[in-house]
């Protein structure tokens, strides 16, 4: 068959997403069977060797879930562990208490920025989760009004603030200062994420009903209250349990300014630094904190463990076919002809770092893959306009890009919308919306910060 070539590959995959889309929605087929099908059609439809097809949608799912899989799998024990010993409760407590029920939602926001820094926003997804689901059910509101704040408070520095990973790699292509880049990230940041969080999800919660039961929920919210008061581990070791993967994270971001590079202090760093092994350790750690300091027996402990893994493992069957479609579309050639379109557009090099990155996202689903990629592609034009733009400020009009319209090709989009309990329609409404409101508030606001420095 011959192969498709040039602006035809775009049409292609316009008919496969719509296809996706109404299969999930409208006919409601299992998404990760529709993920499959479609992504070996469009492998069909535009020409790609048949012995190649197969062997990209492995290659992808593969890739995306030798990441995910490990990182919801010890985040979802973490947080089973803080639920059962009561952590999840103390912690959603003590915010209720410092911020009021009225303001629940700002704190979320808050947490999530804090936490959010160095990990990677799925890790960050798992270790909150459990909290919004305490917050939610103690303060009787839904779980959008305090979930999408949290969710926006992720994004954010996902996209926008260094020390996280895809702004890391952005501010070395663009050689630009870590420092400003920081600083500028929390000016266009914080603003975007109130908006896109708690402000959105006061208005998008009314119109929206969540189901009343949700089995993913039941894994992580306090299931003791026969009546009795319970003894709760203390704010401080839930705090520190919480916070110990971030903190290992960041001490490995650090390795190369404490110890030379290759020696074994900054390799031995390196290593307890990298997401997998500090949600490990926080595990084991938590075994402790959570488990045995709170009266629980090794047998109990096991349980826990074994137990929650169960639920999530639809999620993560999904969230791999959805790295699946997103190689599909990379192997056959599609993300390169957006980008190639997008190049011969003369655009400012702030408004082509933020459409490029926009356009690899909607193809691949991937915030990460789009923001890496797309400032290998507007690097060299930037550099050859002459310095006019920052490059700070095209770090993050490029990560304001990497963060529009999560959609059914966003392993992101399929976790939100298992957690929740939401449809893919619902979804759609409420986190696809939210992520453009922070891409194009995060563009309008670079914007202006580039006109006043």
């Amino acid at each position: 068959m011959e192969a498709v070539h040039g602006s035809m590959l775009l049409v292609y995959a316009v008919i496969a997403i719509a296809l996706l889309i109404l299969l999930i929605t409208r006919y409601r087929v299992y998404p990760f069977l529709v993920l499959l099908i479609v992504s070996l059609l469009l492998g069909l439809a535009v020409g790609m060797p048949m012995d190649k097809i197969v062997k990209a949608f492995e290659t992808g799912n593969g890739n995306t879930l030798g990441h995910i899989a490990v990182v919801v799998g010890l985040g979802t024990m973490l947080g089973k562990m803080m639920a059962e010993s009561g952590g999840a409760e103390r912690i959603a407590n003590t915010l209720i208490h410092l911020f009021g029920e009225k303001n629940i939602h700002w704190a979320m926001m808050v947490v999530a920025i804090i936490v959010g820094l160095p990990v990677f926003f799925e890790v960050g997804f798992v270790l909150l989760i459990p909290i919004a689901f305490n917050v939610a059910k103690r303060t009787g509101k839904s779980l959008l009004l305090i979930g999408l704040p949290m969710v926006a408070g992720l994004s954010v520095v996902h996209g926008l603030i260094p020390p996280h990973p895809a702004a890391l790699l952005a501010v070395q292509a663009y050689h630009a200062d870590i420092g400003k880049t920081i600083a500028y990230g929390l000016i266009v940041g914080i603003p975007t994420a109130i908006v896109a969080g708690p402000l959105f999800a006061l208005m998008i919660h009314k119109y929206i009903k969540l189901p009343e039961n949700n089995p993913l929920a039941e894994q992580f919210v306090e299931t003791h209250t026969e009546g009795q008061k319970r003894d709760l581990p203390g704010f401080g070791i839930t705090l520190f349990t919480i916070l110990l993967p971030v903190i290992l994270m960041l001490v490995g971001s650090w390795a190369d300014l404490v110890f030379t590079p290759k020696t074994l202090p900054n390799d031995l760093l390196h290593f307890i630094g990298s997401s997998d092994i500090a949600l490990l350790i926080a595990v084991l750690v938590s075994f402790y904190t959570f488990g045995a300091a709170r009266g629980f027996n090794r047998a109990q402990i096991q349980k826990f463990c074994g137990d929650c893994l169960a639920p999530i493992a639809g999620i993560t069957l999904i969230v791999g076919a959805g790295g699946g479609f997103g190689n599909i579309l990379r192997e056959s050639g599609i993300s390169q002809q957006i980008v190639a379109s997008a190049s011969q557009a003369n655009l400012s090099p702030l408004l082509l770092g933020w459409f490029v990155a926009a356009l690899i996202r909607l193809a691949t689903g991937s915030a990460t893959v789009a923001m890496t990629t797309a400032c290998g592609i507007v690097a060299p034009i930037a550099a050859a306009a002459g310095g006019t733009v920052k490059p700070e400020l095209l770090v993050l009009a490029t990560g304001a890009g990497s963060l529009i319209f999560s959609h059914v090709n966003d392993g992101g989009f399929w976790l939100i919308k298992e957690y929740f309990g939401m449809t893919v329609g619902q979804t759609f409404k409420t986190w696809s919306l939210c992520e453009t409101i922070i891409s194009l508030l995060g563009l309008g606001l670079t914007f202006g910060l580039a006109a006043v420095v």
